[in-house]
């Protein structure tokens, strides 16, 4: 019998962090800082919208672009938050997850072999967004010493006639980095001077420490050549009731509604109840959780820092970056005998691309006692191969 899997999904690339989930699966008492997911359940008040609307019946279809409460409630927002404007009749779309939205985006603008610049390290997906959607995903680095921020001299070294979009996923994951405004400036000059998209997945937007978020779209001139994709699941803690959404111009939103309309017909709608919700009354939710985030991201960066594992200071999402070269030891092999022998799970910045190569990705959505005690078996963990000496920590 011939092979019926396609040649295109063979050449996929597996998740790199998938074999480590897979692993720590098989093991007892494992604190986990691998996982990207707040460890949050969603706020009661919202769940309960989604529950209402469940239980009243509103389970059929919606419109294919969403419901118009909650287009108008996220144009709204974003008016308020950041003085861009988008009509929610024709520019804003209700997505199943920021994962569909940029598959969407990518599909929409993407002839065959058309170039997209992915940032990177980068979330797993980015790349092979742009694969399955028929384009050339070309990776540009960023390094420690620029705190993980782009710039404009990496973005024109990689730029060719077949260039066609950006993509950029401020505040990261999987550094925390967060675009300062003069970097956001030479990102927006280069997609002018050279007529590129840019699609700006801002997923991360609220959960930032002591910095603003500036939205792309924004900026000078940008609006027309932005696609914003961004959603509920970070902010507040809702990754399971898959509801992003999409702004872009007329044109772009028009054919990324067709594809929509092909592909989905409309998101979950519960979703967009509990989401609606979200939106006009989950703020202090959100600063509750961002609180929170906080606290654990200084406990974690200063415990990487204080053994000898150097982290630069995130400014966004919920991630720590820390590099391991001084270990002796490769990201892949600091994260597996990490887990076999101590039984903390991290994910080796490698999975990110090539610029994570020597860092892990330390997630600080567990616990303050569970970082606590993660730290506590690092430490031990390094004290046994001589890295570090014992009591480095104090926890």
């Amino acid at each position: 019998m011939r092979t019926f899997v396609s040649k295109h999904v063979q050449q996929l690339r597996p998740s790199g962090i998938r074999r480590f989930f897979d692993i720590a699966a098989t093991m007892q008492d494992v604190i986990t800082l691998g996982i990207g997911e707040p460890d949050f359940a969603t706020p009661d008040h919202i769940a309960q919208k989604g529950a209402d609307a469940i239980l009243n019946g509103q389970t059929a279809y919606t419109s294919n672009s969403g419901t118009i409460e909650l287009r108008r409630a996220i144009a709204g927002q974003l008016s308020a938050r950041y003085g861009v404007s988008y009509d929610p009749g024709c520019e804003l779309l209700v997505t199943v997850g920021v994962s569909e939205a940029l598959w969407l985006a990518l599909k929409a603008i993407c002839d065959p072999g058309d170039e997209v610049l992915v940032v990177e390290p980068c979330f797993v997906a980015n790349p092979a967004a742009v694969e399955m959607a028929g384009g050339v995903a070309v990776m540009v680095p960023t390094r420690a010493e620029n705190d993980f921020q782009v710039t404009a001299d990496d973005l024109e070294a990689r730029i060719t006639p077949r260039t066609k979009a950006i993509l950029i996923s401020y505040p990261n994951n999987p550094t925390g980095a967060v675009l300062s405004p003069e970097r956001m400036a030479d990102l927006a000059a280069v997609a002018e001077r050279h007529d590129l998209v840019v699609i700006s997945d801002e997923i991360y937007e609220r959960l930032v420490y002591g910095v603003q978020h500036v939205n792309f779209a924004s900026l000078p001139g940008m609006r027309e050549r932005t696609i914003l994709l961004s959603g509920m699941s970070k902010s507040y803690a809702m990754t399971g009731w898959r509801i992003g959404y999409a702004a872009a111009p007329a044109p772009i939103m028009e054919a990324m509604r067709k594809l929509h309309q092909y592909l989905i017909m409309s998101a979950p709608t519960m979703g967009q109840a509990a989401a609606l919700q979200a939106i006009l009354h989950g703020e202090d939710d959100v600063e509750r959780m961002r609180t929170s985030y906080d606290a654990r991201r200084r406990l974690i960066v200063e415990g990487f820092n204080r053994l000898g594992l150097t982290c630069f200071e995130p400014r966004g999402a919920f991630y720590a970056f820390p590099s391991v070269a001084n270990t002796g030891m490769d990201d892949e092999a600091f994260c597996e005998a990490l887990l076999l022998e101590e039984r903390v799970a991290v994910i080796p910045g490698s999975a990110f691309g090539q610029s994570g190569k020597g860092f892990i990705r330390a997630s600080y959505t567990a616990s303050y006692g569970d970082i606590e005690r993660a730290l506590v078996r690092i430490e031990r963990f390094m004290v046994r191969r001589g890295l570090v000496q014992p009591a480095a920590l104090t926890v």
